[in-house]
Formats: structure tokens, sequence, C-alpha cells
């Protein structure tokens, strides 16, 4: 007879020793492979930041519920990137343990990272695009649009060290979530787990990079459009800070938060717990 397959969740040991493994196989996949997994991680998550924007858009609930039901919105990001497959930069950023054991080389790391990170820029961009010819945005007498543009000034506002520091606390949840993962043996198991850090995260403020790619190009196509401004009572200077300087200005520190939140303050922390004395070579 056939042992019954366990229905425990692995332990941390067990979670870190997969977490290793799995980062290995991201670090070999071919370049194409990688690029299209990539383009749908930020198709994904944009999509999630896109129904996060419609339950953020009536503010009647309140502040901390609105918060709550933006975030659990949000999640849907996370949870087809997970479940479906597909190649997230912050969620990447836990192959710092398959690296500090010395199965993956920084050259390898390193080229995860930029193609992936590469490749999540296209999905996200080319859903805010996709997104803004559906006309969506002016539904709710150009509210809609309003709360998206409305995102998106306030992250191109943001000082360098502000963006940063909430890029490490948003990753570091984010990676938690995808640690979690690793303890899970149904689907179930994994929705669950990632809920609630990211909706966490969202209902914090906290900076994703990937999200951002989403998030600020749309408020850049969305920055000249009447109804949006009438929607929400700016005028065009009000919002000139959403562009590419905006963009880059966000992105730059956010993204370096969140390579310390998830590459630091997870990653490098469960490996020296549970896989510092079994390091082998790249």
């Amino acid at each position: 007879m056939e042992p019954t397959p366990g229905i425990d969740a692995y332990s941390p040991a067990e979670m870190a020793r997969r977490v290793e493994e799995t980062g290995v196989q991201k670090a070999e996949l071919g370049l194409g492979s990688m690029l299209a997994l990539a383009v749908l991680a930020g198709v994904f998550i944009a999509l999630g930041a896109a129904f996060s924007t419609v339950a953020a858009t009536d503010p009647r609930l309140g502040y901390g519920p609105s918060r709550l039901l933006t975030g659990l919105a949000f999640s849907l990001g996370l949870i087809l990137v997970v479940v479906a497959g597909a190649e997230l930069f912050t969620g990447n950023n836990l192959v710092v343990m398959a690296w500090a054991s010395r199965r993956v080389s920084t050259a390898r790391l390193l080229r995860n990272w930029f193609w992936v990170y590469f490749g999540n820029f296209g999905g996200a961009a080319a859903t805010a695009v996709a997104f803004y010819f559906t006309r969506r945005w002016e539904d709710a007498g150009g509210q809609l649009g309003a709360t998206a543009l409305g995102i998106a000034k306030a992250k191109c506002s943001l000082p360098f060290g502000t963006a940063f520091v909430l890029g490490v606390l948003c990753n570091a949840l984010v990676c938690l979530a995808v640690w979690l993962c690793f303890s899970a043996r149904s689907t179930t198991d994994k929705v669950l787990a990632i809920v609630f850090p990211i909706t966490a995260f969202v209902a914090l403020g906290l900076e994703h990079s990937v999200a951002n790619m989403y998030f600020i190009p749309l408020g850049m196509l969305l920055r000249s459009e009447p109804v949006v401004l009438a929607a929400g009572g700016w005028g065009p200077e009000a919002v000139s800070r959403v562009g590419w300087e905006g963009l880059l200005g966000n992105l730059l520190p956010v993204t370096l938060g969140n390579v310390v939140g998830g590459g630091l303050m997870v990653a490098a922390v469960y490996w020296s717990v549970y896989l510092r004395d079994s390091r082998k070579p790249a």
C-alpha cells in the first residue's frame, strides 16, 4: 500500500530547503521562459492593482474599512503569481537564499533580477495602457480615474528616504507571504497564506515597485483627461509630478527598499537560521 501523502504544513526548516531549491530553478530558467513569466507577473500584479483601485474609489466606508477592502482586492495579484505561476521581482528576492548557500552565482542572481524586473515592467505598463483604452476610468463620473491619478500623484511626491523605507517594509511582507506559501500543501493553503500579509502592506500604504509600474504609468495617461481632473478637483499643475521623472524618482528608492526588505530582512535571516551550515559550491 502506498503511503498516504502528508497534509500537515511543511516545517520552517523544510520551507527553507524548498525555497533554496526553487531559487536554483529560477536562476537556471532560460531567458525566453523567464521573460514570458515575468511579463505575466507584471500583468497579474497590475490586475490586482486595478481591482484594488475600484475598491478604494468609494470612501464612504471610512478610512480603516476602506483600506482593508483595498488590500483584500490587491491580494488577487500575488495569488495569480503564486498559483498560476509567474516570475515576480519582489518575490524573487528570496533567491538570495540559494545565492547565500553558493548554489547560485552572483551573475545568475543578477541576471534573474534584471530580466524579471524588465519583464515585470513590460507587463504592468502594458496593462496600464490597456486599462486606459477600456475607458473604465470614466466610471462614477470620473471618480475611478481620479482615484488612480491620486494614487500616482501621491507616489510621485514621496521623498527618497520615505519611499525607501516604505519599500523595505512592503517587501518584507510580500516575501513573508511567499515564504508562507512554501509551507502549503494545497491551493487553499497558499491563498490563505497570501491574503493577510498582502492586505496588510496595502492597508498600511507601503510601496511595491512592480505595482508602481502600473499605477504611475496609468496616472501619466490620465493626467490630461479633463473628466479625471474635474473629479479630483485638480488643475494641471497639481499633477505635474506624475511623469517620467516622478516614475524614476519613485522606482529607484522603492526598488532598493524592496531588495533590502526581501533579500535581507526575510531571505538572509531565514538562511542564517536554517541553511547557514549546509552551504554548497555554486
